[in-house]
């Protein structure tokens, strides 16, 4: 099931490219705010976006398929129905080592068909939060 070992999150936390499904350009905006401070931490990221041009200074792709740079981490920013198609999209892709879930996303199905594809799943959990809690020390 879905990792919550936190020697697993440490390690899914140490990859550093990052492409955000659901990257917002609004600044309020979770989906803006936890890619920001990845970024200023030093993680790559590649927003998922096909409503933007530009997020946080990186050229926005309209699937995660458009994403030409290598992803070691899918984060999930859109409702949980929608994630067993970004599951799929992640799939199809042989770099992928994790897809992260943020607070209220999770679909256990979905998880189960990833981690049987042999990617780490984490559900329903901030990566801002996890990386000040498991890295930031």
């Amino acid at each position: 099931m879905p990792s919550e070992d936190a020697g697993k999150l440490r390690r899914i936390l140490e990859y550093d490219r990052v492409a955000v499904v659901g990257a917002s350009t609004v600044y309020e905006k979770a989906s803006h705010i936890v890619p920001a401070y990845l970024q200023r931490h030093g993680y790559k990221i590649r927003p998922v976006n096909p409503n933007a041009d530009e997020i946080l200074g990186e050229q926005a792709y309209d699937s995660l398929a458009d994403v030409t740079d290598t992803v070691d981490v899918v984060e999930v920013f859109r409702p949980s129905e929608e994630v067993p198609e970004i599951v799929a999209q992640t799939l199809a892709r042989d770099d992928v080592k994790a897809i992260w879930l943020q607070p209220g996303i999770r679909n256990d199905e979905a998880a189960r068909k990833a981690e049987s594809a042999g990617v780490d799943v984490v559900q329903d959990r901030c990566m801002k939060v996890e990386h000040g809690l498991h890295v930031r020390n």
